[in-house]
Order: structure tokens, then sequence, then C-alpha cells
């Protein structure tokens, strides 16, 4: 049985586990791994998620346990507070959540009663589960209203929220909550134009840059502040952190969010993941990941280039950020089915729904795809035709049914990917 080296105690106690580890890493070494929420983390966020942290038990906040022995915890969360607001320019931050959804779910205990209107962009045209869709506890405990992006057959804008749409039904539904931000949305976020529009009904404004937050914190996109009241994200996605979140906002809005995670949601916070949190923002203020955030763009927009030279409809004719969203009803080959070809491939996508979409969200018509990961591997522009060109004929082989055609693109995959290895993963 192959076992990891990297890891002998686990190699030793649990060799099954340890052998699905070495298979995993592996995996991320040698195929091309282009899911847009995904990437590589470097060694030292890897080994502050693997300390002695994780012993400890810290419900409460820095000065305010009801454990004792936190003198070393309460100086590691607060490091990660304090390096948050400085990233991000905010006043307040909470590490503590334990994934995005849950900071989500706090946002809504801190502002908003059950039954209260809220909204969201539709999980279909790109918005998240959370943001108050029917079959999410949002959209259950709460009346959930949702804004969509412009018809693709727009004389212009196709693929873009309509703000005079979202204006007209926040003045009619008056939300509590009016949430901006969503997990397949490849344009920039206007986060003015949400403001003005909150202000206008007098609900809060929330930012969900779990997708761009390392984008906005490397400079490549528009910051949230001073538009957003509160801003929610995820640790991992661009920002190259642990599997966590946070709450950034104003002050004025510290002790609801703050209470809401703690007592409200959660017990003690995972102290080994705010360390991790921690490193992961040492590293995002460094001047190397503000050229990772630039380069991670210009890949995606050299990428979104050479896919339309190819052919494809993009969803809204390209991409701002990481992330691309295709149709894939002009190439004849549902999205799941495509996804699943080029993962064959080596080519690690998902299947997405995308806006106005006629088939099931379970066998789409899209797939999505980012260059956050192939991004950390040093690939830059000048890799994106090839790359394009084997997504291309992977689309193609997988409406022929030609496996063959998708074992030769795992090999060149393979090959490409020997020259450029990923941060955090053993090496030989």
């Amino acid at each position: 049985m192959t076992v990891s080296l990297s890891h002998p105690a686990l190699s030793a106690e649990d060799p099954e586990l340890a052998a699905l580890v070495a298979a995993e890493e592996q995996l991320q070494a040698d195929t091309l791994r282009m899911i847009p929420s995904e990437n590589y983390v470097s060694q030292a966020v890897l080994e502050a998620t693997g300390t002695v942290l994780t012993n400890k038990y810290s419900e409460g906040y820095p000065g305010r346990r009801y454990y004792e022995g936190q003198q070393n915890i309460d100086r590691v969360e607060t490091l990660a507070v304090d390096r948050a607001k400085a990233v991000f320019g905010a006043e307040h931050a909470n590490v503590q959540p334990y994934s995005g959804s849950p900071a989500n779910l706090a946002v809504y205990l801190a502002f908003a009663e059950p039954g209260d209107t809220v909204m969201g962009m539709a999980l279909p045209m790109g918005g998240h589960l959370t943001h108050g869709w029917g079959v999410s506890a949002t959209g259950t405990w709460f009346r959930g209203v949702q804004y969509g992006v412009r018809p693709a057959t727009a004389s212009e804008g196709g693929g873009l929220v309509d703000f005079d749409e979202v204006r007209e039904l926040a003045r009619k539904e008056r939300p509590k909550i009016i949430f901006c931000g969503g997990t397949a949305v490849p344009r920039t976020i206007d986060f003015a134009a949400f403001a003005e529009i909150a202000r206008e009904v007098d609900a809060v404004l929330v930012a969900d840059i779990a997708h761009i937050a390392g984008l906005i914190a490397g400079g490549a996109h528009p910051s949230p502040f001073p538009h957003a009241d509160v801003v929610a994200t995820t640790t991992h996605k661009t920002l190259r952190g642990p599997r966590g979140a946070m709450l950034l906002s104003r002050e004025s809005h510290a002790k609801p969010l703050d209470k809401a995670v703690f007592p409200g949601l959660q017990g003690g916070p995972h102290n080994h993941t705010t360390a991790a949190i921690a490193v992961a923002l040492h590293e995002a203020a460094q001047p190397s990941f503000r050229h990772y955030a630039h380069a991670v763009v210009a890949n995606a927009k050299a990428l979104a280039g050479a896919l339309l030279e190819h052919g494809f409809d993009l969803v809204s004719g390209g991409t701002d950020n990481h992330l691309i969203l295709m149709d894939l009803t002009t190439k004849e080959v549902p999205g799941k089915v495509a996804a699943k070809a080029l993962d064959r491939a080596g080519i690690v996508v998902n299947y997405n729904t995308v806006p106005y979409d006629p088939r099931k969200p379970f066998d789409p018509s899209g797939i999505r795809i980012g260059t956050p990961s192939l991004t950390s591997r040093g690939l830059g522009a000048e890799h994106m035709p090839l790359v394009a060109h084997w997504i291309d004929r992977g689309v193609t082989a997988a409406r022929a049914g030609d496996e063959d055609a998708l074992t030769a693109i795992r090999a060149e995959v393979a090959d490409l990917m020997s020259a450029y290895p990923a941060p955090g993963l053993p090496t030989a």
C-alpha cells in the first residue's frame, strides 16, 4: 500500500487513511485544478492548521472566555482579527465562523427576525443558497426574494445585474437585508450601486465576497468598504487560507454580529483554523500577494479570450475576476457530461447552471472554471491558449465519446504540471 512519506505518524497509525492522503496529493499535483472556489495553501498555512491549537476549547472572545488557559489563544485570535482589519480596511472583524454558510446565518440572526423579507441574487443566476434561496434554511425561515441578471439576448448587458430591476424589487418588497455577491458571478460587483439601493429602503447591505476576498485583498477588485454594512467571506478560495470564514463590519454592527456568532450559532472556535487564518492574512499583506491577485485576473481574462476564439459561449461575454461561466448549449454537450469528461482528462471543473438555464440543476447546461489554483502554481497568461485548447479538445471528445483523446490530454496536462510544483504539496 502506498503511503505519504510526508506524514510518517499518520502512515504508521493509519496506513489506509495515509494512502488516501497520498493519492489526493498526487491528484492535486498532476491535474489542472480549475474549480474557482479551490486553491493551494502554503506550507505555513498547512502547518498552522495542524498545530496543538486544535487541543484547546475557547468559548467566548479574547479577554472574555468561559475557559481558563487562554493566554496564548487570546493572542492568536487578536492577531488574526487585527490582520483582517488591516488587510480589508474594516473597523471590526470576527474570525470565529466555522465556514461561509454559518457566517451568513449569523448575519440573519443579528439583523432579522424569522419571517422577515430578505433579498439576494437567485441561485440559478449565480447567487448562493444562503442568500434566501428556497431549499436553504435562509429561504425557509425568512421570506426570500431574488433578483437576477439580464438575459443573454438583451441588446447589451446580457448576464449583468439590472440595477433598475433591483431597485424596483427592493422598493416593492422592503427587505431587511440585501445580499450582493455570489458563487458564479464573473463580473465586478458594483458595491456602491447596491449600497444606494439599500439606503433607499433602509436595508442592511451584506457583501458576500467569499469568492473574491483574495482579489480585494490584493487590489484586483474594488473593496466593499465603505459601501457595505457587513462583509461576509470564507478564508480559502482566492484568499488562500484554511477552510474558515470571517465577518467584517462597521464598529456599530460589532456587538450584534459577535453575539450572533457566539453564543447564537456556535460554541468554541476552531483555534487551529484561526491560527491558519492569521498566517493567510499575513501572506495577503505582502507585495507578492498583490502580484498574485492581479495575475489571477490577467489569467482569467486571457483564458476567456482564448475560449471565445474556440467558439465557447461565456456568460456576460467574459470575466472581470477569477471566474468564467460557460454555456455549452451551442457545443451540444450538457455541462455534467463535459465536466466529467474533463475530469478524466485531468482538468477539474464543476458543472453549473447558467442564467435562464432550461436544464435541471443536477444536469445543467454549463460549467464553471477559474484561475486561482493554476495561478498559484505559476502558470501565466502565456499558458492560457493551451489550457483553452485542452478544454476545447476535451469538450469535443465528450461529445464524441472519445476516451482515447481524454487520456491523451491527461498525459499532456500532467507533463505541464510537473514543471510547476504546487504550494504546500510534497516534492519528490
